[in-house]
């Protein structure tokens, strides 16, 4: 689209905002649509200094800028203190009618030229660690090849984002989220599965079964007990065991770096674990035993952007990539 925009501002001063065919006419200073982009960010990040970090320009400019949409409107739409930024009255106001506006142009734009338009620009994609590092930095190849003018801006953290705020176009999440703000797409079912070192195997030998685990090195998880409840599965019977050990980490991927290291058995996703016992990286431990329960990853999209072109066809090619490595 181009970043122009009908004027949509009232004459100074006013005490409300109202945007309607009615007032645009009459705008001496007219905003265009990144100005509405712009301000919709600053009530996202609640920072200037953020927001001109995200566009790589000075504050001062991301300052001026402000000052000029709320110029075009003769009403102060953003309070300013020590402890950051937060929108007046008005400034919800016109929050709502900016992203209202934006959303539904990005819409448009993706219905109108997604199909002849060459897929390009920045998308930032959330995930865990663990699943970034061995599930989908080894898919971008691919995907820049089929998609050469994309960019694709890794955010990996083990908790779940605040995707309207920090800006992700889309989430790679596990088990079920749910919102009226979101729009899934299935990937796969995962399943957990233990695994250790060749080099921990030589020194400790396996359990032969699951009660034996309580004689051997479990990695744990720190900041998720729950995830330290391990639930196994073989032939319709099941056990559960409290994993305790003398090591742990706060994330997935550093949990795993751990057996690698050979310090100890993990329990890990499947898709991650496979591959590194091909490579003969790790072995399986006690491997008729699973996780009862298949684990849905899904990508995860804001409701108003899930159509956008680069949106729609990085979560198409990993559908497909994971369909090809799906866990039996």
């Amino acid at each position: 689209m181009q970043n122009a925009f009908a004027p949509i501002a009232t004459p100074t001063p006013m005490r409300s905002i109202s945007m309607n065919a009615h007032t645009t006419s009459r705008i001496p200073n007219p905003l265009a649509l990144d100005d509405l982009r712009l301000f919709c960010r600053i009530a996202q990040l609640g920072s200037l200094s953020a927001v001109a970090r995200e566009r790589q320009v000075p504050v001062s400019q991301i300052s001026r800028l402000l000052q000029r949409i709320e110029a075009a409107y003769g009403v102060r739409l953003v309070h300013r203190s020590t402890h950051g930024l937060s929108l007046t009255p008005e400034g919800e106001r016109f929050h709502e009618s900016a992203e209202r506006i934006t959303g539904e142009l990005d819409e448009l734009d993706a219905e109108l030229h997604g199909q002849t338009q060459a897929v390009s620009g920045l998308v930032r994609v959330a995930m865990s660690a663990m699943v970034a590092e061995h599930v989908m930095v080894p898919s971008l190849q691919a995907l820049l090849t089929q998609h050469p003018a994309l960019r694709i801006d890794l955010r990996v953290e083990d908790r779940v984002v605040d995707m309207a705020r920090e800006g992700i176009d889309i989430a790679i999440r596990t088990g079920e989220p749910t919102s009226e703000l979101w729009v899934l797409r299935r990937l796969s079912q995962l399943s957990r599965r233990l695994y250790a070192s060749p080099d921990y195997v030589a020194r400790h030998g396996l359990p032969d079964s699951v009660q034996a685990l309580a004689q051997h090195q479990l990695i744990t998880h720190s900041a998720h007990p729950a995830l330290n409840r391990w639930q196994l599965a073989c032939n319709g019977i099941q056990h559960s065991i409290t994993a305790q050990g003398p090591l742990m980490a706060d994330n997935s991927a550093t949990q795993a770096a751990m057996a690698l290291a050979g310090l100890g058995i993990a329990r890990m996703v499947s898709m991650v674990g496979e591959p590194l016992v091909a490579q003969s990286r790790l072995v399986p431990v006690l491997p008729a035993w699973h996780g009862p329960d298949r684990m849905p990853v899904s990508a995860v999209m804001l409701a108003e952007r899930h159509r956008l072109p680069k949106v729609r066809a990085c979560v198409d090619y990993w559908v497909a990539w994971f369909a090809e490595r799906s866990d039996a």
